[in-house]
């Protein structure tokens, strides 16, 4: 995994710096802690976030009603990620 371009992708969306050389572990954890800041001050700029990184709708949905009560900033992180990862692997 190049985490390397995950980090670039995710900074270019989101705007948070991020080292380059940054692990999956503190990636997740960064963008669950911004996307927990949305959710809770920005809503609007979460929801324009999600559509501009084209975060499938109704994969998420299932997925926040399949695991209601777990931590949504991380499952939405996640989300995120595996886009992010998905777009990487269709450039190459």
């Amino acid at each position: 995994m190049d985490t390397a371009a995950l980090s670039l992708n995710i900074q270019q969306d989101t705007g948070l710096l991020m080292p380059g050389h940054t692990s999956l572990e503190e990636i997740k954890a960064a963008l669950t802690s911004y996307v927990n800041e949305l959710i809770n001050k920005d809503f609007e700029k979460l929801v324009s976030l999600l559509y501009r990184i084209d975060v499938n709708e109704h994969k998420m949905r299932n997925l926040l009603n399949a695991k209601q009560g777990e931590n949504a900033a991380g499952l939405i992180a996640d989300l995120i990620i595996e886009r992010q990862l998905q777009k990487i692997e269709s450039r190459k």
